[in-house]
């Protein structure tokens, strides 16, 4: 299919081209043809400018930049192409060259006399924006060598920072990064701490009893250094480190010249010492990083932490994607959210569905009883689903109501036990909106609970109005009145009766006579016949 006009999109505006003249499918894909259309003054008979509409600024190519990418045909274009490109007639219309297909449905739509064809479509329509591409700085005489590179160098950069969207607020990238980065964290330090308690534990093997946190381990290693070593006057600084344990101190300095381990070169010491250093400054990175993720889900959401817990929350948040998608998940999706695989094992095989997921790791799973444990995972689902909204969309984050969530899933905890009747979610949740509406002296139970009463009350009256008027209409019927119209009823039937009564006899008369006439006439023709 041939076309007629071309369209080329950059970074300094629209540009609307007429085709003079085009090879055929088959002559394009010869190397001499496509060689030529890259020559100037070949490619300069094919086609001709025939207007060129230049961005008034930034904003503006920025603006209809983003129109493009998304596929949409912004009102400039339009306006363009309409002043530009001929009205076809009843039979025939005109032929758009355009590069995308998505912008190519959207001019179709908004201008239905243009058919567009697309490079992905047409090899002559993608040599032909091909050809314009490169040789756009020479065609446009309107513009000056360089003015569309820098365009394009200062349009990419304004096109990134627009898509970057940053917000100090709601930046949840960075718990993101935090928690999986906490994740192996905590492989590594466990590895490497049962690393250095094997290999320590040759020359002081009794020391792994007495210690079971792995980074008072690595601490002990460097302090200790050659057992040997150890004695009474370093109590005090071997207590610091056991958190002023003095007993555990003391068993370790008692250990320690008693102890069956084997003697350790100074070589093999040195080695140790280094990779138990190693050791503790992972374990101390792991910890500043846990404090960042405290800080962090303080800002970002306040009330799922106060819920959950800041590591369950930020796996979840690490796990939706962003805390906008785990705002839009359903509360049933959010009970299960970390165990699709077991999910979809069980659909597959018809076995039965997993009750939870990363909200497993929360304290409230693990103090309920194993009979309740699905159904307090599926109520503690549902109010992580109400927190993160609540923290997604308010613009003054406060811990209001996540400590309200809390406690309705610790009355309902206790309601499992034994048998207490937990809050009503209507009166927490309106009890937080107090709290929070509380410097703006709003009772939010008078804004839930008036309209509703409101609307009864209305009903009652209007059927009370309707009654009242319809007894009105009846009982204040004046006497006088019905006098009348008792009256005019029995006038009426008076008058009928006479009525009746008067044309009674003249009837009978009438037939009478009528009998009368007979008779007369018959006697009459009995005689004729005698």
């Amino acid at each position: 299919m041939s076309v007629d006009y071309l369209l080329h999109e950059s970074s300094v505006g629209y540009a609307v081209f007429k085709v003079k003249m085009q090879a055929d499918t088959i002559g394009n894909r010869l190397k001499e043809v496509q060689e030529k259309s890259q020559d100037l003054a070949t490619f300069g008979k094919m086609v001709t400018v025939v207007s060129f509409a230049p961005f008034q600024g930034a904003a503006q190519a920025l603006e209809n930049a983003n129109e493009i990418s998304e596929g949409l045909a912004s009102d400039f274009l339009r306006a363009t192409l309409e002043a530009n490109l001929p009205k076809p007639g009843k039979k025939s219309k005109v032929t758009l060259g355009v590069s995308d297909k998505n912008l190519a449905a959207s001019i179709k739509a908004g201008l239905p006399y243009i058919d567009c064809e697309t490079g992905e479509t047409s090899e002559v329509v993608a040599d032909l924006l091909r050809g314009i591409r490169l040789h756009a700085e020479k065609l446009l005489k309107q513009l000056q060598e360089g003015d569309i590179s820098r365009s394009q160098l200062g349009l990419g950069h304004a096109y990134s920072r627009a898509k970057v969207k940053f917000s100090v607020t709601k930046n949840d990238n960075h718990i993101i990064q935090s928690i999986a980065i906490l994740d192996h964290l905590d492989k590594a330090v466990n590895t490497f701490a049962m690393r250095v308690r094997e290999w320590y534990s040759w020359h002081f093997p009794e020391l792994i009893k007495l210690v079971s946190d792995n980074l008072t381990y690595g601490k002990l290693v460097m302090f200790i250094g050659d057992k040997n070593t150890l004695s009474d006057e370093r109590l005090h600084e071997l207590a610091a480190i056991v958190n002023d344990d003095e007993g555990v101190a003391q068993s370790i300095i008692t250990a320690a010249k008693v102890s069956m381990g084997r003697e350790i070169s100074p070589t093999d010491l040195e080695t140790v010492l280094t990779f138990a250093k190693r050791t503790v400054s992972l374990g101390e990175c792991r910890k500043s990083l846990q404090s960042y993720l405290v800080s962090k889900m303080a800002i970002v959401a306040p009330n799922l932490a106060t819920l959950i817990g800041e590591t369950v929350g930020a796996r979840l948040i690490s796990k939706a994607g962003s805390l906008t998608n785990l705002a839009k998940y359903a509360a049933s999706t959010v009970q299960i959210l970390g165990a699709e695989k077991a999910l979809f094992r069980a659909l597959k095989t018809k076995g039965n569905t997993p009750k939870y997921g990363l909200i497993y790791h929360s304290s409230f799973i693990g103090r309920t009883a194993t009979k309740n444990k699905g159904r307090i995972s599926r109520f503690l689902a549902n109010k992580c689903s109400i927190a993160s909204r609540i923290d997604n969309f308010s613009e003054n984050p406060s811990t209001v109501f996540g400590e309200a969530l809390k406690r309705q899933v610790e009355e309902r905890i206790e309601f499992y036990a034994t048998g207490a009747a937990p809050t009503k979610n209507e009166t927490a949740m309106t009890n937080a909106m107090n709290t929070v509406l509380g410097d703006i002296n709003v009772d939010a139970m008078e804004i839930e609970k008036t309209p509703k009463k409101d609307k009864k009350e209305k009903k009652e009256k209007k059927s009370r109005k309707s009654m009242d008027a319809d007894a009105m209409d009846i009982d204040e019927t004046p006497k006088k009145a019905k006098k009348d119209v008792g009256a005019e009823s029995v006038e009426k039937k008076k008058k009928r009766k006479s009525d009746v009564g008067a044309d009674e006899p003249e009837k009978k008369k009438k037939r009478k006579s009528d009998v009368g006439g007979d008779e007369s006439a018959k006697k009459k023709k009995k005689s004729k016949h005698d």
